[in-house]
C-alpha cells in the first residue's frame, strides 16, 4: 500500500468530512475490539487462542455488553475522563486537573492505574505518583489502552500527542509502561495521513528511546515480520521466548499472566502487520494473540479504523454500532456520536493553535515531520520536565 500523501510535506490538506471520518474510524475501532477481545481477555495466557475456535460477533452485541457488561470498556471510558476535563478547562488543562478527575472517578481501577489513583488519594501527588518507586506496576498496559485521544485530536501532529502523553500518562505509568501510550498515540496521529501501515508501525518508533525495553521489543517483532511475513505465528512464537516475563505484577510472577505493556503491544503490532491492512484478519490476529485480549484488538482496530476511517470499517464489524452510538459510556456523560463530534472539535482547535488553518471545508495541517525521542523530551509547562523513563536499570 502506498501512502496518501508526501512523507515531507510541510502542510498537508484534508477535507473535514475525511477527516471527521478518520476520527470516527478511530473511536469506532476501539469500541469494536474490545467486546470482541472480552470474553477471551486473560484466558489464554502464554498460549495463542487456537484457530478452530470461533470468536463470536453478531448485531447484537455490542448492545448487550453495554448494557450487560459496562466496565469492560474500560479502554473507552479511561479516555474520556481525559476528554472530559479538557473539554471543561481547555485543552491545556493541568495535569492536576487530570489526576483529580482520575482518582475521584466512580470506576475501578486496577494495576499502574490503581496503585496511582491510591497514591494521589493518599498524598503522593504527581509526578511521583507514577514513578517505578512509588508505583511498581509502572510498566503495566494501562496507559497503552487510554492513549488513544492523544492521537485521536493530533492528526499528523505526533509532537503535540506526545506533549499530552506527558502531562497526563505520567499520572499513572512510566518506563516502558509510558512508552506504550507514546506509541500507540504516535501511530494514531501518524495514521490520518498514510494508509501503509508497515511505514506507520515503524516511523512511530522513533518517538521510543532506543536504549528501552519497549523499543527493543518492537523492533525485533517489525524484523521477525520482515523474515516471515506471511506466518504471525512464528512472530508470535519469538515474542513469547524472548519478553514472557511479567515480574511487576503480583499475579504474573509464578503464572503466565502478563500485563506489561510491552508484550501486549507486541500483540497489537502483530496484528496489525500481518493484518495487512485487513479489518477482520487485524481483529483476529491481535485477539488469538492471547494475554489482554480485548485491550489489544481495540487498539489494533481503532488504529486501523483511523487509517480506513468509519465508512470503510466493514458492514460486519458495525453491526449493531447504530444501536449505542447515542448511548453514553458509563461514567461518563458521552456517547459515541458526542465524542465523534467533541473529538472533531478538539482536533481542529489543536489544528489552529499548531500552525494549522481551517479554509471552508478544508482543514490545513501543519505537519510535524520530525518525531522527538519521548525521554529526551522537555515541556517545560508540565511538572515533569525532570523525568527520565530510563533511570531505572
Amino acid at each position: 500500500m502506498k501512502a496518501n500523501l508526501p512523507v515531507k510535506a510541510s502542510m498537508v490538506s484534508i477535507s473535514k468530512q475525511k477527516l471527521f471520518d478518520n476520527i470516527k474510524g478511530g473511536w469506532a475501532g476501539q469500541t469494536i475490539g474490545v467486546p470482541f477481545g472480552g470474553p477471551t481477555e486473560f484466558r489464554y495466557n502464554g498460549t495463542m487462542i487456537p484457530d478452530h475456535q470461533k470468536i463470536a460477533w453478531n448485531k447484537g452485541y455490542l448492545k448487550e455488553t453495554y448494557l450487560g457488561y459496562p466496565g469492560l470498556y474500560d479502554d473507552i471510558y479511561m479516555d474520556l475522563t481525559f476528554v472530559e476535563v479538557m473539554e471543561k478547562l481547555g485543552l491545556d488543562a493541568p495535569a492536576e486537573a487530570h489526576a483529580k478527575a482520575f482518582a475521584n472517578a466512580d470506576y475501578d481501577l486496577w494495576h499502574a492505574n490503581g496503585v496511582a489513583r491510591y497514591n494521589i488519594l493518599h498524598g503522593i501527588s504527581l509526578p511521583e505518583s507514577c514513578h517505578w518507586k512509588h508505583n511498581p506496576q509502572a510498566d503495566a498496559i494501562d496507559f497503552q489502552i487510554e492513549a488513544d485521544f492523544a492521537g485521536l485530536m493530533n492528526p499528523a501532529m505526533p509532537q503535540t500527542a506526545l506533549k499530552m502523553c506527558d502531562r497526563i500518562g505520567h499520572i499513572m505509568n512510566y518506563g516502558d509502561g509510558f512508552y506504550g501510550g507514546v506509541y500507540v498515540a504516535t501511530m494514531y496521529s501518524l495514521a490520518f495521513t498514510n494508509n501503509n501501515i508497515e511505514y506507520i508501525v515503524k516511523e512511530a518508533l522513533k518517538s521510543i528511546p532506543k536504549e528501552s525495553n519497549y523499543y527493543k521489543c518492537i523492533s525485533d517483532v517489525i524484523r521477525w515480520h520482515k523474515q516471515n511475513p506471511k506466518d504471525w505465528k512464528s512472530a508470535w512464537f519469538e515474542v513469547e521466548k524472548k519478553y514472557d516475563k511479567d515480574l511487576i505484577v503480583p499475579q504474573g510472577v509464578f503464572v503466565p499472566f502478563n500485563i506489561d505493556a510491552t508484550i501486549n503491544s507486541a500483540y497489537v503490532v502483530i496484528g496489525l502487520l500481518y493484518g495487512e491492512g485487513d479489518y477482520t484478519k487485524t481483529m483476529e490476529i491481535s485477539t488469538r494473540c492471547g494475554q489482554d485480549s480485548d485491550c489489544n484488538p481495540s487498539t489494533a482496530g481503532g488504529i486501523l479504523g483511523s487509517v480506513l476511517g468509519y465508512a470503510k470499517i466493514p458492514a460486519y464489524w458495525k453491526q449493531g454500532l447504530n444501536e449505542v452510538e447515542d448511548m453514553n459510556f458509563k461514567y461518563t456523560n458521552l456517547s459515541l456520536n458526542d465524542v465523534y463530534k467533541l473529538g472533531m472539535k478538539h482536533t481542529l482547535q489543536n489544528v489552529t493553535r499548531n500552525g494549522g488553518s481551517v479554509a471552508g471545508e478544508v482543514v490545513n495541517i501543519k505537519r510535524q515531520n520530525k518525531l522527538q525521542t519521548s525521554a529526551l523530551v522537555v515541556y517545560t509547562d508540565t511538572p515533569y520536565s525532570y523525568l527520565n523513563d530510563l533511570d531505572r536499570k
